[in-house]
């Protein structure tokens, strides 16, 4: 056996242990592992700051070194995410169908877990906590496998996690780290049938791709984020100018960040005398249609056709003028990437249509794109966003983690 597919079984035997661990056990690691990450927080701080170091030599752009970076403000809120998941309702063992059948047999179907889950992600060591936190309580044990740039970050924060884990009585192989940052490494974890049960990607577009047309594995595609913020003409322009902004500046490198602005003709510049001021308070660099830079002039540059597909995550904005609605909608379609999308207006049935008729995980009216996700949706942390429509669609928070059982209770009933 490789080192990989014996820590993928060492996984799959922790996940039986755990999948019968009861909801007081998992809360008691979950809150082990918060009281490690406080009482050792600086040992995960110093980790990181070494790989802040070596990402900083090596040029990572200023939005991934955000990714990156841990601050004890980051930390408690990451703790706090892990107590939000112990305080939600376990979904193990929940029955959501329960019907007796005309020969007696008594037929429900109950909640379980997946099994092991792995996920490959990028430089982000929060998700390395949110990740672990999710599977515990759900059941599933975890293989975690990050990018190179957080390796020191991961490998101490998983470390932590598990002597948390032992410590409340449950195998540490519960949560596990893949040591080893090459592409070999995750190319072996997406053939690793037999041991991980499910596979999901969080990180960037390429990343996402890859994975899904590489994997053995089931995989679910979270986080392809090009996201779109429509300007209607009965729009209120304030309104849309601070949705605009924090859509697209608040956390640029997130997923759910806005990519794309498409405002209606008729109020193309009005809005954008209203917007720009507020964007150039960030320097965000506008990609623009014909139409737009006839407006903006050398504030804007030329947009080219990639730009209308680009998720760029960092403060770049393509800005698009549209005839109407229609046209808005049809282009969102087109060039999104069913993740989250914004309408701004004020005429109801032009909003309903909007609801209707855009194809994605999460659609808004009069709100930014910013708030798809699992805290803001109530569910706690999550494990990435979804945006396939199979098993999962949107932020994957507990349930999501699940699949099911049919139990069946009879007196001897033969067929």
């Amino acid at each position: 056996m490789t080192a990989l597919q014996q820590q993928g079984a060492a996984a799959r035997t922790a996940s039986r242990v755990l999948a019968t661990a009861g909801t007081a056990k998992k809360n008691a690691a979950l809150e082990a592992i918060a009281k490690t990450l406080e009482a050792r927080q600086d040992e995960w701080l110093a980790a990181n700051a070494q790989d802040l170091d070596a990402a900083r030599e090596a040029g990572l752009r200023p939005a991934l070194l955000d990714r990156l970076t841990l601050t004890p403000e980051r930390v408690a809120g990451i703790v706090a995410g892990v107590r939000q998941v112990a305080a939600l309702p376990d979904p193990i063992g929940k029955v959501d169908r329960m019907e007796t059948r005309p020969n007696g047999l008594i037929i429900g179907r109950r909640r379980v877990p997946l099994g092991v889950i792995a996920i490959i992600f990028e430089a982000r060591p929060n998700v390395t906590v949110d990740a672990a936190a999710l599977c515990l309580k759900s059941g599933n044990a975890c293989i975690l496998r990050g990018g190179k740039e957080a390796i020191r970050s991961n490998r101490c924060v998983t470390e932590l996690m598990r002597q948390a884990l032992e410590s409340a009585g449950l195998p540490a192989d519960c949560v596990s780290l893949v040591q080893d940052t090459s592409h070999e490494s995750a190319n072996e974890l997406m053939h690793l049938d037999g041991y991980v049960d499910v596979l999901i990607p969080r990180g960037g577009a390429n990343l996402i791709r890859a994975v899904a047309k590489e994997a053995s594995v089931p995989v679910i595609r979270t986080g392809e984020g090009v996201c779109h913020v429509y300007i209607d003409r009965e729009a209120d322009l304030d309104m849309g100018a601070r949705i605009l902004v924090n859509a697209k500046c608040s956390r640029p490198s997130v997923c759910n960040a806005a990519e794309c602005v498409l405002i209606q003709e008729d109020v193309a510049a009005a809005f954008l005398e209203k917007a720009v001021p507020l964007l150039d308070e960030y320097h965000v660099e506008l990609r623009c249609d014909e139409t737009a830079l006839g407006i903006l002039g050398s504030r804007g540059v030329p947009a080219v056709e990639a730009d209308w597909d680009s998720e760029y995550g960092d403060y770049i904005l393509a800005v698009r003028i549209v005839k109407d609605a229609a046209e808005a909608i049809d282009f969102i379609n087109a060039h999104g990437t069913g993740h989250s999308e914004a309408i701004v207006t004020a005429n109801y049935f032009t909003a309903q249509h909007f609801l209707d008729a855009v194809d994605a995980a999460a659609v808004y009216v009069n709100a930014s794109t910013r708030f798809t996700d699992g805290g803001e949706f109530g569910l706690g942390a999550e494990i990435g966003i979804s945006t396939q429509k199979m098993h999962a669609r949107g932020p994957m928070g507990l349930e999501e983690l699940t699949s099911c059982k049919y139990v069946v209770y009879g007196e001897g009933q033969v067929r």
